[in-house]
Parts: structure tokens; C-alpha cells; sequence
């Protein structure tokens, strides 16, 4: 007669963290970093639904419930800035989205090393630039009267007048998008080529002696390889829809375009920062937060109802 010992439940778990201790030692630091960064300031946003006073704290202050919430609402300004701020992201999607997968793709299919690796370069170097440089040179290029691209349009008799790519409010979006998608595509394009990577080569060749060409073998190989990824990113792509940086439309706007370079992230400043407006900044901040997680939780439903692998 045999007899099974029962293991108890944390006992593989006590073997596994003596047996690779230093890995989980490694994960102090991180965890470290998010529960003290990330988790304990959202005990914080408490203030959204009080009148917050800084002197008592949170929880001295007057509990108003919504009331901040319905007051930044009725804002003149709020509509626009939120208006503004679904539709850079929009623009920056269809525009930005597409580009990281081609550049990898033409990466990819270069066979010199030393080339891939000068391009990966290039393409990689406007991520680590800082918002503040690549205004500047935004302005160098694109000024409507000193500007390089203005002046060499009207030297080779192209247009007849500058275009007002930092002063009207359309030219400025494109301008913008283009500068955005300038900046990011580098960092994509790496992630997508890391993808492709792991690829099996022997699909590759099997295509090759099927008599597919390049394209069909991008268009039936490469591209079904690479779809979870791509699946991944387009939903938390779209789950940023409603979150904006404030560096990029705080240095490339202006007064000229005023109603158009507004954004969440600048009506928090103003409205809620510089008036000392703390409870009413992270209401908008709430908002967008909660809004950004009911979209990636929709993208991610829609996307495993259409069959592909989600986030979670």
C-alpha cells in the first residue's frame, strides 16, 4: 500500500526563493520604486472629492463629493482642452502608428550590418532628446517668416507666401502630428524589430521555396509573426488617448493657436496648479485616468472577441 504525502501549498514556493534568491533580491528595487512612487500617491486622490485645504490635509478638508468634478465640467475651457486632446492623440495615432512597423519591416530586410545599425541609430536618437531641443528646432524650421523650410520653399518659387505652420490652428496640428511621429518612431520601430527577430527563418525559406516574393512573404511571414505585438501596442495606444504629455504642447504652442494647443495636461496646469486649485487638478486627473482604463478595457474585449491575444 502506497501513501501520498500531501505537499503543503507554500512549500515549492519557500524552494523557489531559496534557489533563486538573487533574483527575487533583484525585484526589490523595483517593487520598491512602484509602491513608493506610484501606489502610496494614489492614496491622494482622495482630494478630488473634498474641498481641499492644505494646511489640514486630506482629511481635515470638507467632503464635497462631486462637486469638483461638476465644476471643472461647466468650465468654458474644459470642452476644448478635451476636444484638443482626443484629437492630437487621434491624429498622432493613424499618423504614428503604421510608420514604426514599416521602418522595422525595411530594417529588416537589409543586409548589411553596419548599415542596420547606423539607421537603427539615427531612427533611435530623437527618442533621448529632450521636448525643450526639439522646440527650438522646431522653430528654427518651421517659423513662419525665418524659418529654413519657408525660406527654401519661396527661394524655389514653390509658394507664393509663407505657411503658417506654428500661427494657424490646422497647419499647427500637422505640424505637430509630423514632429510627434518624428520623435516616437524610433522607439516603436525597435520593438517591432525585436519582434521580427524572433521569427522562425525557417518560415522564411519555406515561403522562398513556395516561390513567394518579398512582399508575400512580408504580407503572409512577417506581418502574422509580429501581430501579437502589434496588437499589444495598438491598445495601449488607445488607452492613452486621454492622456497627453505637457512638455510637447507647452513649448510647440502658442498664443496664436491658443484654442488649439490646449490640452488636459495644460488646463491642469492653469486652471489647477498655478491657481493652487489641487482638488480640482486631480479631479480632471481622475477623470482621465479612469476614462484611459474604460478604453483599454474596451480594446482589450474587442480585440479577444475578434480572436487575437489581449493584454490580460
Amino acid at each position: 500500500m502506497t501513501t501520498t504525502r500531501l505537499r503543503r501549498p507554500g512549500a515549492n514556493l519557500g524552494r523557489s526563493i531559496l534557489r533563486d534568491w538573487r533574483l527575487y533580491v533583484m525585484l526589490i528595487l523595483p517593487l520598491a520604486f512602484y509602491i513608493i512612487f506610484c501606489y502610496k500617491p494614489m492614496l491622494g486622490v482622495g482630494i478630488a472629492f473634498t474641498r481641499y485645504n492644505p494646511v489640514g490635509g486630506m482629511w481635515k478638508s470638507k467632503w464635497i463629493g462631486l462637486d469638483n468634478f461638476k465644476f471643472v465640467m461647466k468650465m468654458p475651457d474644459f470642452p476644448i482642452a478635451l476636444g484638443n486632446t482626443l484629437l492630437l492623440n487621434f491624429m498622432g495615432l493613424i499618423a504614428g502608428f503604421p510608420i514604426p512597423i514599416i521602418l522595422a519591416i525595411m530594417l529588416n530586410e537589409i543586409r548589411s550590418t553596419k548599415v542596420k545599425k547606423v539607421s537603427q541609430t539615427l531612427l533611435y536618437l530623437p527618442h533621448f532628446l529632450s521636448w525643450v531641443i526639439i522646440g527650438g528646432m522646431v522653430l528654427q524650421i518651421f517659423a513662419p517668416t525665418t524659418g529654413v523650410v519657408n525660406a527654401t520653399l519661396l527661394k524655389w518659387g514653390w509658394i507664393d507666401k509663407n505657411i503658417p505652420f506654428l500661427t494657424e490652428g490646422w497647419p499647427w496640428r500637422i505640424t505637430y502630428t509630423v514632429v510627434g511621429v518624428w520623435q516616437s518612431m524610433g522607439w516603436g520601430t525597435i520593438l517591432y524589430l525585436s519582434a521580427i527577430t524572433g521569427i522562425n527563418m525557417e518560415l522564411f525559406e519555406a515561403a522562398k521555396i513556395d516561390g513567394a516574393n518579398k512582399l508575400q512573404q512580408i504580407w503572409h511571414v512577417t506581418l502574422p509573426g509580429i501581430r501579437s505585438t502589434i496588437v499589444v501596442l495598438l491598445i495601449l495606444n488607445v488607452g492613452q488617448m486621454m492622456n497627453i504629455s505637457f512638455d510637447r504642447p507647452y513649448i510647440m504652442g502658442n498664443t496664436r493657436v491658443q484654442n488649439y494647443c490646449d490640452v488636459l495636461s495644460t488646463f491642469v496646469y492653469r486652471a489647477g496648479i498655478t491657481n493652487a486649485q489641487f482638488a480640482r487638478a486631480t479631479a480632471i486627473g481622475l477623470f482621465q485616468s479612469v476614462v484611459g482604463l474604460i478604453m483599454v478595457s474596451s480594446a482589450n474585449f474587442v480585440t479577444k472577441r475578434l480572436g487575437e491575444d489581449g493584454i490580460w
